[in-house]
């Protein structure tokens, strides 16, 4: 019985969803995982960006970003809740990325665009998504509010008067 359970377990790493979103300076990946534990991360400067978190009944997830730009490892800041990990990654070069990923093929499933912290190049404001006076991150989930901190942005189906 044991040889059948077993293959039903899951033994491989998963990918939580991964949302992003950029400044000129900055990139932001929400990566959605309630109750992780062991999160590690590690920024390599020509771009690489891996991601390791265990959860309860050691589930595994883990990720490898190949990143559009080079990446200043001593500017990445994670910040854990209940419900999520925020990365924040400091860019090698200012300035405003094509894409998330190196690659020009289509990114895998599991990553998404943030719209919640998008903002279009020539909407950049000097409001940052950390602070670091306290290390967190605006609009970071937490058990207070939801409406507490949050970075809004407008309709864009409204704005583009659809």
């Amino acid at each position: 019985m044991r040889g059948v359970l077993g293959k039903y377990q899951i033994s491989h790493c998963r990918h939580p969803e991964v949302l992003w979103a950029q400044r000129s300076d900055k990139l932001y990946l929400t990566v959605s995982l309630t109750d992780a534990k062991d999160v590690s991360v590690k920024c390599e400067p020509h771009g690489l960006f891996t991601f390791t978190a265990s959860k309860l009944q050691h589930e595994s997830y883990s990720f490898t970003l190949e990143l559009y730009g080079s990446i200043e490892p001593e500017g990445c800041k994670i910040k854990s809740s209940s419900r999520n990990i925020l990365c924040s990654i400091q860019k090698g070069q200012r300035g405003w990325w094509k894409r998330l990923l190196k690659s020009e093929e289509k990114p895998a499933p599991y990553l998404k665009v943030d719209w919640n912290k998008w903002c279009d190049e020539d909407e950049e404001s000097d409001s940052e998504l950390i602070s670091d006076d306290d290390g967190r991150f605006a609009g970071e989930d937490d058990e207070s509010s939801d409406d507490e901190g949050m970075l809004y942005l407008p309709d864009l189906e409204k704005a583009r008067g659809k």
